[in-house]
């Protein structure tokens, strides 16, 4: 037994991968291309591709939402959890990284799940509430542009139904959260203001989880 979360060294998290890791061969070629990319650490590390499709299949999922999709990792993995005739409406403002996404979402069959909409989050998350969409969705992933987090998380949780479950990433920010040498940015301040911020939240059941770059399970409450 430990009484915290243990450390993983590079050995431990190949050995991690090596016994748990079920990624497809399509995932494994869109993570590889991503991994070439200036940006390339915009993307989720593929132990919490699976675990969210784990999540996915665990609540029966069917109606999902994404905001912040990057070249389309995170969409595949919760995408392939869907059931037929799922939904997941990817919220992004790249056409270029998005793209990527599209060329293995075909490929992989799941490119009628997907509704890619190419907009400022906010906007398709307000359209979709003025829809008449409010308490629909099963689950939500969020990891976008970090001084909106908040506002992105109020919109979710009006998306989900009760029951449903949002997954915030980088809530540990590369350990910024508490490097008093680097928490004065922006994105880093936003973090930590809506990790205090969701503490208190009684809307919701609350987990973080030292998975990627911190994970937060955040229940919506009936």
């Amino acid at each position: 037994m430990t009484k915290q979360s243990i450390g993983l060294d590079d050995n431990l998290y190949a050995y991690l991968l090596d016994v748990s890791l079920r990624e497809s061969d399509v995932a494994r070629r869109l993570r590889q291309e991503t991994a070439g990319m200036a940006k390339a650490r915009m993307q989720i590390a593929p132990e919490q591709g699976q675990f969210m499709a784990l999540l996915v299949e665990l609540i029966g999922a069917r109606k999902a939402l994404e905001v912040g999709t990057f070249t389309g990792y995170s969409a595949l993995c919760v995408a392939m959890a869907l059931p037929s005739g799922g939904r997941l409406v990817a919220c992004d403002v790249n056409e270029e990284w998005t793209a990527i996404g599209e060329r293995y979402w075909k490929e992989a069959g799941v490119s009628d799940k997907i509704e890619l909409r190419l907009a400022p989050a906010i906007e398709t998350l307000d359209a979709l509430i003025a829809a008449g969409e409010e308490g629909t969705f099963d689950f939500a992933f969020i990891d976008a542009h970090k001084p909106e987090y908040e506002d992105y998380f109020e919109r979710a949780l009006t998306l989900l139904r009760p029951g449903g479950l949002a997954c915030v990433d980088n809530v540990l920010w590369r350990g910024r959260v508490v490097d008093p040498a680097k928490m004065d940015g922006e994105d880093t301040q936003a973090i930590m203001a809506f990790n205090r911020k969701i503490l208190d939240d009684e809307r919701v059941s609350l987990s973080m989880v030292p998975i990627g770059d911190g994970l937060t399970l955040a229940r919506k409450r009936p």
